[in-house]
């Protein structure tokens, strides 16, 4: 019996030894990210109160791919940091940059040694007297951890992408769908080219190529929904090659940040140096063949023209994209102007008009007061331009309190009638993409003869609604006009500023390792 008991003690001892033997084979990757659009043509500034944190163990809850039973959180010991995902916006506060990154710093020290990073960023953030944050970033991450830790990122396909960004990261890959349908499959894709390289022992990719390519075009006029873009990022797939190319990446960057590093660009990499080179070399030419025939994606004229075709529409809804001050690609989201040429029009000035809804306008203030004055009362009060006026004042706004509403982010929000448009006034920022968000309120969208919206390029579920659909080149901090904006600090020439401009040096420039 006594030699039994040693017996099963022994092999549990075993058990806990082999348990803790895996473990400690598994590498350490961390995961850390800031990420934003923020429009340095906007007067906004993003302060703290704009970027949710996930900290710890909190951060999993962001990924769908490190669910429990997804198979990825036993490939690697995880040590998520901080991560924090803002709604686009102005120019990020300096000391809300520093604070986040230096958490972040202090929370990689903490978890030394480590074998990988996962770094997940957008790539299209400005921050107060800072030029490239995101290269400033990584170039902090690597003096915490050193040179020799891997480091696989994920961005937006319209980030932008600098040469110390690059040098400092050892694998890169971007969203290849825009709208933006495989955000969390590029993630994934990010990191398990990271585990792969770490647990089959091949380490770095040799090889990093990177070519800009001086094209700043806005995301409506690249959707991959229809060519060229279709067809240009399809290509991708054409040049990946096993470990010789790994992975390929085309940005067409952020036309609403005024910095140095804003442009097109194409990364690959891999082993093969010739093969490398010459994968993001086809891309690029292929990205700059294609140029001119970048359109808008949908129907786009200026408001009047625009409100002329909603208005002999015979289907609902017609929806009309506010373009010019899209809260989702980095606007203020409070620019009045249209709303102000909108309650001019005669046709909506009664009740038996069209059916508008216009979605939406912030103001905490006008909220406050309506929340005071309750449903069914009437509400006369300013709203809007309380950050970006430099277009139309803040409007006034006389009608009936249909509905007030509090969302699940505590955001209150409020319906004004007026005529027969119904304006959503919210206590903070939203973006309105979903049908929930109008049923909420107790509005029917698809019943409504014309819905505005802040918004470019339709998100799938107000794509799949419209019966008719129009963006509107209308002022703000995202002009859809680049002609209209004061680029002082791009790189020129620059196409299309400069549409006659010479072909360009596509040749790939290879980008040292980290250190290096």
């Amino acid at each position: 019996m006594k030699n039994l008991h040693l017996i099963i003690a022994f092999s549990a001892l075993t058990v806990f030894t082999a348990c803790n033997k895996k473990q400690s084979e598994l590498p350490r990757i961390a995961i850390a990210g800031i990420a934003i659009e923020s429009s340095t043509f906007s007067p906004a500034v993003s302060d703290s109160a704009a970027f949710p944190l996930l900290i710890g163990e909190d951060v999993f809850g962001y990924y769908p791919f490190f669910a429990p039973d997804s198979g990825i959180r036993e490939m690697a010991h995880w040590i998520p940091t901080l991560r924090s995902h803002a709604m686009p916006g102005g120019i990020v506060e300096r000391e809300t940059y520093e604070r986040m990154v230096n958490q972040t710093l202090e929370m990689l020290k903490e978890a030394l040694p480590l074998d990988g990073i996962f770094f997940d960023i957008h790539g299209a953030m400005s921050v107060q007297g800072l030029e490239d944050p995101e290269g400033d970033f990584i170039v902090r991450i690597r003096e915490v951890v050193g040179n020799d830790v891997m480091i696989s990122s994920c961005m937006d396909l319209h980030g932008s992408v600098s040469p110390r960004l690059i040098q400092n990261l050892d694998m890169i890959t971007a969203y290849r769908l825009a709208p933006h349908d495989d955000a969390y499959e590029s993630k994934k894709r990010a990191v398990l080219n990271l585990v792969d390289r770490l647990k089959s022992g091949k380490g770095k990719p040799a090889y990093k190529a990177w070519i800009p390519v001086p094209i700043l075009l806005p995301g409506e006029k690249t959707s991959t929904r229809v060519e060229p873009g279709k067809s240009l990022y399809e290509d991708i797939e054409n040049v990946l090659d096993g470990d010789n190319v790994i992975d390929a990446s085309i940005w067409m960057s952020y036309p609403w940040a005024d910095e140095i590093r804003n442009h097109g660009v194409v990364v690959t990499y891999g082993d093969d140096k010739e093969a490398v080179g010459a994968a993001a070399e086809r891309l690029a030419k292929h990205f700059w063949d294609v140029r001119e025939k970048f359109e808008f994606v949908g129907p786009t004229d200026y408001l009047p023209q625009v409100l002329e075709e909603a208005l002999k529409a015979t289907e609902r809804p017609f929806i009309i994209s506010d373009m010019g001050d899209n809260p989702t690609a980095g606007g203020a989201g409070d620019v009045t102007w249209t709303l102000t040429e909108l309650l001019k029009y005669p046709e909506f000035k009664s009740g038996k008009g069209k059916s508008l809804i216009y979605a939406s306008i912030p103001d905490a203030e006008f909220v406050a007061k309506a929340v005071e004055i309750g449903i069914g009362g009437i509400i006369n009060a300013t709203a809007g331009a309380r950050v970006d006026d430099r277009y139309a004042p803040p409007v006034r706004l006389i009608g009936i309190i249909k509905n007030i509403h509090t969302d699940e982010k505590d955001n209150t929000i409020v319906v004004v009638e007026i005529g027969s448009i119904s304006v959503i006034v919210t206590a903070k920022r939203k973006a309105y993409h979903y049908e929930s968000y109008f049923t909420d309120l107790g509005l029917n969208p698809r019943e409504t003869d014309i819905l505005v919206v802040k918004i470019g390029y339709l998100v799938p579920e107000l794509y799949e609604m419209r019966k008719g659909w129009m963006m509107a080149l209308t002022p703000g901090g995202v002009d859809q006009d680049l002609l209209r904006l004061p680029y002082k600090n791009i790189q020129r020439p620059m196409y299309p500023l400069d549409p006659d401009m010479p072909t360009p040096d596509l040749k790939a420039r290879f980008i040292p390792l980290a250190g290096e």
